[in-house]
């Protein structure tokens, strides 16, 4: 009797694996940073006033950010076949992350671009880099859907180059800073994706191909950031990009 009860124990238990508990890592980022700036002031009656387009592409991001996490769990629970159901709707979510993602950057850009806010050009640089890294690991996720392992560190890469928004806003709040923090940011998101190669490292005694791929998306736009954020090239992106807000 005691070694049946011992096994329905065992075999009941919940050990949060480590992809559980590195999606949560990005979740809390997420919802700490936009919670003490976006939806704490709203739930208050003190935020700002926002056009409808940024609530949906709040919701889209904070959706994105929720799915992540119960697909981590359905995973770590055995649940694969429902996780592979809720893939068809995540498929969705991401593509309208993408999307609202790309409106809301070059809406920022008209709004902008003739008399910029403070970090503008960080600003413009983060979420440029934002769709353009998520919409590549997301678009090879999809395609590695029927090899697991590679898909869920490309996902998970494809998330990381979504944090800066949510990184910024915490670290602003908790240090009661004026200025973008964004080396503080891109060391978050390193630490991030450094703990998944190490994982690899430990488990497979290699750096998957997958997880080398997403580092690369991850840091190199950090290399270039001194070098690309105000050029004269990258100016008149975004200038381009603000001109599209003016179409006819």
């Amino acid at each position: 009797m005691t070694n049946v009860a011992g096994a329905l124990d065992t075999r009941t238990a919940f050990s949060p694996s480590f992809f559980l508990l590195i999606t949560l890592a990005m979740a809390f980022f997420v919802f700490a940073g936009f919670g003490l700036t976006y939806l704490q002031p709203i739930a208050a009656g003190t935020g700002q006033s926002y056009p409808p387009v940024v609530h949906l592409h709040g919701a889209f991001y904070f959706c994105w950010m929720l799915l992540l996490v119960i697909q981590a769990v359905l995973v770590n629970m055995k649940s694969v076949r429902l996780h592979r159901t809720l893939g068809t709707f995540g498929i969705f979510l991401g593509s309208g992350v993408i999307l609202m993602g790309t409106i809301i950057t070059v809406l920022f850009a008209g709004s902008q671009v003739a008399d910029p806010v403070s970090d503008f050009y960080n600003l413009m640089y983060l979420a440029i880099v934002a769709v353009v890294g998520f919409s590549g690991l997301f678009i090879m996720a999809i395609r590695r859907v029927r090899v697991p392992a590679d898909h869920k560190r490309l996902i998970l890469f494809a998330t990381i180059v979504l944090l800066p928004p949510g990184i910024n806003r915490l670290y602003m709040v908790m240090w009661e800073m004026f200025e973008l923090p964004v080396l503080a940011t891109y060391l978050t998101m390193d630490v991030m994706a450094a703990a998944i190669v190490l994982y690899d490292w430990r488990t497979l005694g290699r750096i998957s191909r997958a997880s080398l791929i997403g580092t690369v998306v991850v840091v190199l736009p950090q290399l270039l950031h001194p070098v690309l954020v105000d050029a004269d090239s990258w100016v008149s992106f975004y200038e381009w990009l603000a001109s599209l807000t003016y179409y006819r």
